[in-house]
This record gives C-alpha cells, sequence and structure tokens, in this order.
C-alpha cells in the first residue's frame, strides 16, 4: 500500500504556497511583531477564503470537516510562509466548540462556530496550566478552560514578548462569560489540545522545510577557497541529517492526521518539532553570523523553530505520552 496524498490535496497545498509566495508574509511577519495586525488580517481573509478554517469544523456550523489530513497540508504551507497570528489557537477552539457541541453543548458552537469557519473571527485558547494566550491583543475570541469550565475572557493583561517576535503573549482577563460548565469541558479541552498538536507539528515541519531549502540556496552561493560551501563534506553531512529528520517526520505526522491517535500526534509533535529544531540549528551554522541579522528574512523562521518545538506539547512530555503507551 502507498500513503500518498490525493491529487486533490497536492492542488490544495500548491494553492496554498501560490497564494502565500505572493503575499510578501515576511512583511506581514514584521509588522505583526510590532502591533500592527493590518497586513496579517488581510492574510487571514485570503486563507479564510481558501476554506483553510472551515477544515476543522462540522458542515452544520458553516465547516467542511473534519478534515485533518487537509488541515495537516494546509498548516505545513502556513509554516513554510511563516504565517502569523493565532491559526493554531483558532483549529482549537473550533475544535473544542465542536466537541463540546457533540457531548450535548450546542449553544456556544451555534454562537461561535460559523464566525471561525469564515475567518471572520481569530480566537485564542488558554488553559489554567499555561496561564498565556497566544495573540490575545487582537484575537476576537479568548476561550479560557479553568477545570471544568470554559469562559470567554473578557480581554487579556499586558502583553509579553517571546523568542518569536510575532507570537504575542498575554495573560487572559479573570471572569468574563461563563460559556459551559462540567465534564464535558475538561473532555472537549483535551480534545482540542490534539487538535492543537497537530497543526503546530505541521506548522514546525513547515518552517523546517523552508529552513532547509534557504540554507541549501545559500550553501550554493557562498564560496569559500573558490568552491561553493555546499561542496564541503561537512555541509553535505549536515544538510543531510536535517533533509532526513525532516522526511522521517512527515509520514508520521500525516500518519497521525489519518490515525488521530493520542499516541501518533504525540509521535509526530516530537519528530516535527526537533526536526525543525534541527533546521534552525543547521541554517544558523552554515549561515554563520549573518543568520542572527534582523535584516534577514531568514531569521523570521529561525526564531519560530524553538517555540513550536515546545508548544501544544514540550518534547519530553510527548516522549512521556508515547512511551506511557
Amino acid at each position: 500500500m502507498r500513503f500518498l496524498p490525493t491529487e486533490e490535496q497536492r492542488d490544495f497545498a500548491r494553492s496554498l504556497d501560490a497564494m502565500l509566495t505572493a503575499a510578501d508574509t515576511p512583511t506581514a511577519i514584521r509588522a505583526w511583531s510590532t502591533g500592527d495586525h493590518g497586513p496579517g488580517r488581510a492574510l487571514w481573509s485570503r486563507l479564510a477564503e481558501a476554506g483553510v478554517f472551515a477544515l476543522p469544523i462540522p458542515e452544520q456550523y458553516e465547516g467542511v470537516g473534519p478534515l485533518p489530513v487537509e488541515l495537516t497540508t494546509a498548516f505545513v504551507e502556513l509554516g513554510r510562509h511563516g504565517v502569523p497570528g493565532p491559526v493554531v489557537e483558532t483549529v482549537a477552539a473550533s475544535a473544542l466548540l465542536t466537541e463540546l457541541a457533540g457531548s450535548g453543548g450546542a449553544g456556544p458552537a451555534k454562537r461561535l462556530l460559523p464566525g471561525l469557519a469564515t475567518g471572520e473571527t481569530l480566537a485564542t485558547l488558554a488553559h489554567d496550566s499555561q496561564g498565556l494566550a497566544l495573540d490575545a491583543d487582537v484575537a476576537d475570541l479568548v476561550l479560557v478552560v479553568r477545570g471544568d469550565e470554559l469562559w470567554l475572557a473578557a480581554g487579556h493583561q499586558g502583553v509579553r514578548a517571546s523568542a518569536d517576535p510575532a507570537r504575542r503573549l498575554a495573560r487572559p482577563s479573570p471572569g468574563g462569560e461563563l460559556l459551559a460548565a462540567g465534564p464535558a469541558v475538561r473532555e472537549a479541552g483535551a480534545r482540542a489540545g490534539e487538535w492543537a498538536m497537530l497543526a503546530t507539528a505541521a506548522q514546525a515541519l513547515g518552517v523546517g522545510l523552508t529552513l532547509l531549502d534557504r540554507t541549501v540556496a545559500y550553501a550554493e552561493q557562498r564560496r569559500q577557497f573558490g568552491a561553493p560551501i555546499g561542496s564541503f563534506q561537512a555541509v553535505k553531512h549536515r544538510l543531510a541529517d536535517t533533509l532526513i529528520a525532516l522526511e522521517f517526520a512527515r509520514p508520521l505526522l500525516f500518519g497521525a492526521a489519518v490515525t488521530f491517535r493520542s499516541t501518533d500526534l504525540a509521535a509526530a509533535k516530537v519528530a516535527a518539532g526537533e526536526a525543525a529544531y534541527t533546521a534552525a540549528r543547521t541554517a544558523l551554522q552554515i549561515h554563520g553570523a549573518v543568520g542572527y541579522t534582523e535584516e534577514l528574512d531568514l531569521s523570521l523562521w529561525l526564531r519560530k523553530a524553538r517555540p513550536l518545538r515546545d508548544a501544544w506539547g514540550t518534547p519530553s512530555w510527548c516522549r512521556a505520552r508515547v512511551l506511557a503507551s
């Protein structure tokens, strides 16, 4: 049996790649990091028109899903192009509301999911254990799971910097509107975390692929001792090791999208996160000091790898989950 994406899935990836290539995402990333969300919101609207945010949402709530494989395909492209904003958290919020509706709590889903599906609403999601929410300063919905309760926060308290300047963190304000309560909330929160793991892993893989592509191109252009540095054995080995790590993570990622088993998701998350971090270290080593400069677009991807590696499941947590099975 050959496990390959369908032609429709390939076309979907190609269309997103073409759209995002033409959208000048580095400008949107830099603007987002300074608090200017205009270019990012415009990019968000284009992604919504392409159906990206409808993928985790059932048809009765204006979605087309749930379609985890297609969502994985999309988020690899979002990672490759460095799309800023709470894209993963919006998916997690959609999954939480969908799961809650399946347990009898359809009120919040009917009210909130259509806006998430059409891209009119940006959402972020936090748990008590995390404390901080990504991009709460720009999100239209700030959802907080507190034990067996789901709250719609009234706002946020300040904005904090991250290793990735485009990942702006804030603490949700206490109180707000209680949307749901009971054991189903905790279960829905866990399900949302699994969707977030999948989307984050896909994003990380995309980031790693871009870092590798740009580093290979640089190694072909940069010359030392009269030859491209890419012809040196040590550089070849480092690039090959990076490629192997990324390509080993890819089938784990798409396999987890098919099975959606928690252990498979954890394995995919740790593999993709570590591969992206390896790609970042390789890129920085081969580029040298120029890799540190903010003027170089490469730096926008370099600083995404480590936060994505740890977001929605650290490597140690994911390994422990796999081993426990």
